[in-house]
């Protein structure tokens, strides 16, 4: 399929046909663009590199170093990484950018650059902009040039910053006594979730999929459809909770003690719950860094804004994605915010998704809680979320169908911020073409599945009805 390219970086599927494919070439083209917007910038002369643990990440990360050097930069290759554990990086570093090799939850024919700036975050709309100008202008390496490159190992490094954070709790989780099972996807996580959580205290831990070869022993988005074999392994060996990550480490999922899903969704709301109760200890640390307030992009859960709510905070949308998630939590100051997919931020240790310091969090609550997971589920707002797809093709026009459906709502409170967001008071309808995929997501939440089964049905009769 074409080569996706967008302010974010580039993905696609492996192969030879450079624009199509990605391939060396493709990797080269914008490892030099990133390279010379990193010298417009002028943040200096060093670059981050980490990747996930599929095979293809090798020979990336090799050619990324090679360009680099050859505009003149010291190259700090941190090998299998994380993604957060590389924004870490950035910072601590004081790096002038970094580049994450990894697909995130894409299946392991595919691969892409994760582009960050000097920040530790990923690039704002008009630097990706640039970078994609820059793919098309023709400029070479510099011969003369005489960058460095050096290994680090920061995921370490990582977990001790995670460690000494407020509100994580490592004698509550010892004393609390878990049982866990962890399933890494065989990707980096199966490295560093299990250490994690043995420097916290857990001492029973047991690991499917947690070596790093990149052999993804299932579709990698952590679903419950591709997640059978940890909640079989959960139920079978009556663990307190099993812990998924996608093969970056920015996404985290939970099962509880029966082997059944916690809920993508309700990995943040549970963490948000927890922080805003405990706000006061982070207000008595650093006054006025943050505010009361979380923030999620359009597509996640209702419940945070409830949570929000019980604790008297503020609560914000912002569009889908991370950078604007970002964004908005630096505007209000957001004491914590994320996304439904499972990804938690926590700008008390950085502004990214981070599964590591959301399982901290997280079991800092369930220890404190003294609950098992479900009732700690069972404690938060109910709704229920479905999420569907369109394939987008040539014949289907997104800005005229959300306009046309726009017009049929119109009495509705409506946001045109990402795509179309239909609110109504027990439920809401979002609809948006994918920054990663050649489709148009429809999600849809209401307070019973068949309430949210009803909205997303709706929406596409409409859809469909228009292109015919």
């Amino acid at each position: 399929m074409p080569l996706i390219k967008s302010i974010s970086g580039i993905r696609g599927t492996l192969g030879n046909q450079p624009g199509e494919d990605l391939t060396p070439e493709d990797v080269k083209k914008f490892a030099l663009a990133f390279g010379t917007l990193l010298q417009e910038k002028n943040w200096g002369d060093k670059l981050i590199i980490g990747r996930d643990a599929r095979p293809s990440g090798v020979g990336f990360s090799d050619i990324i170093t090679e360009v680099f050097i050859s505009l003149g930069f010291q190259v700090i290759d941190l090998g299998l990484a994380t993604t957060p554990t590389v924004e870490i990086a950035v910072i601590k570093e004081k790096a002038a950018g970094g580049i994450i090799i990894t697909a995130s939850h894409n299946p392991i024919e595919w691969n892409a650059l994760k582009l960050l700036d000097n920040q530790g975050e990923f690039l704002s709309a008009a630097d990706g902009r640039r970078v994609l100008e820059l793919t098309e202008t023709p400029h070479r390496e510099n011969p003369a040039a005489s960058g460095t490159g050096q290994s680090l190992d920061y995921l370490q490094k990582h977990i001790d910053l995670i460690l000494g954070l407020p509100l994580v709790d490592k004698e509550a989780i010892a004393q609390a006594g878990f049982k866990i099972v962890v399933d890494g996807i065989n990707s980096v996580g199966g490295l560093v979730i299990p250490e994690l959580l043995r420097q916290l205290g857990v001492k029973d831990i047991g690991e499917i999929n947690c070596r790093p070869d990149g052999q993804f022993a299932h579709k990698p988005e952590p679903l419950a459809e591709n997640l059978g074999g940890i909640m079989a392994a959960v139920r079978e060996n009556k663990t307190d909770l099993g812990i998924v990550v996608d093969p970056d480490v920015d996404r985290l999922a939970f099962i509880d003690e029966n082997g059944e899903m916690f809920g993508e969704e309700y990995t943040l709301v549970a963490v948000a719950d927890y922080v805003l109760e405990n706000f006061t200890v982070l207000e008595k640390e650093n006054p006025g860094k943050h505010q009361k307030a979380a923030v999620s992009n359009l597509s996640s859960s209702r419940a945070l804004t409830d949570v929000v709510k019980k604790h008297s905070g503020e609560y914000a949308a912002a569009a889908v994605g991370e950078v604007n998630v970002v964004e908005k939590m630096k505007e209000i100051k957001a004491v914590i915010g994320g996304e439904g997919n499972g990804g938690v931020i926590f700008p008390e240790l950085h502004y990214g998704r981070d599964a590591l310091v959301g399982t901290a969090l997280f079991l800092t609550l369930l220890a404190k809680s003294g609950k098992k997971v479900s009732e700690l589920r069972r404690s938060l707002p109910e709704y229920h979320m479905v999420k569907d797809k369109l394939e987008l093709t040539t014949r289907i026009n997104l800005p005229e169908i959300i306009d046309k459906i726009k017009s049929a709502y119109q009495s509705e409170k409506l946001s045109t911020v990402d795509g179309l967001k239909i609110d109504w008071p027990d439920s809401w309808v979002h609809l948006r073409a994918s920054n990663t995929e050649p489709i148009v997501r429809i999600y849809a939440e209401g307070r019973t599945p068949v309430a949210a089964d009803d909205r997303v049905k709706e929406i596409k009769d409409k859809i469909l009805a228009i292109i015919k």
